[in-house]
């Protein structure tokens, strides 16, 4: 097979674009493929040459944005920067544009291919957290990794409450920045202290 040219890439990354739109506005089953097709400005056929289904094309959204996520985990990690909170700074860099894709995905139960990538991800900032911990972890690293993504993942699908909450968008640049020293604070101060936590799992099972 040949290589697409320049404008057939461009049309790609349009399509998936518009899908990514649509799909997180209408849902997956809501969102049609002309629609898609009308504001990528192509045919519906177009579409399907370069897709084959609504299925398959969701499924390249997914793969785009597991592709994001991998690149800025890359250079925050060659920017030297080690802290196990830039976890929380990659996804929020690779998702921000397109928060309302992840959310309206996750809560249809779909999007497992991002899902799964974030708690590959986690596990290795958690390995390093790890070392440095004075206490040893009481929990396999798994487990762990997949509750921290659904955490960390929380926001995009409470988006709307939380937005509520703080009066601000937190899918816009203007609710980002508001975000941000919250989460730094969250993160740098915990709830409790290893002695309080071994308290309390030494309670886990009596009652």
């Amino acid at each position: 097979m040949t290589e697409p040219d320049s404008e057939d890439l461009t049309a790609r990354a349009r399509i998936r674009d518009a899908a990514l739109r649509h799909f997180g506005e209408h849902g997956f089953d809501r969102a049609t493929i002309r629609g898609i097709a009308e504001t990528a400005g192509v045919s519906s056929g177009l579409l399907r040459h370069h897709f084959g289904s609504k299925e398959a094309l969701r499924d390249a959204c997914d793969a785009y944005l597991v592709k994001a996520l991998e690149r800025i985990n890359d250079q925050v990690r060659t920017d030297g920067a080690g802290e196990g909170v830039n976890y929380v700074a990659v996804t929020g860099a690779a998702f921000g544009p397109y928060q309302k894709y992840i959310a309206r995905a996750l809560g249809e139960g779909r999007a497992a291919p991002l899902f799964d990538k974030l708690v590959e991800l986690g596990q290795q900032w958690l390995a390093e957290v790890d070392e440095k911990r004075s206490d040893r972890p009481d929990v396999p690293i798994e487990k762990r990794a997949v509750v921290s993504a659904a955490m960390t993942l929380s926001i995009a699908v409470l988006h709307q409450h939380v937005s509520r909450g703080l009066g601000v968008d937190v899918l816009s640049p203007q609710g980002a920045e508001v975000l941000a020293p919250i989460l730094l604070d969250l993160y740098s101060h915990p709830y409790l202290s290893p002695q309080e936590a071994a308290e309390l799992r030494s309670r886990l099972g009596k009652d």
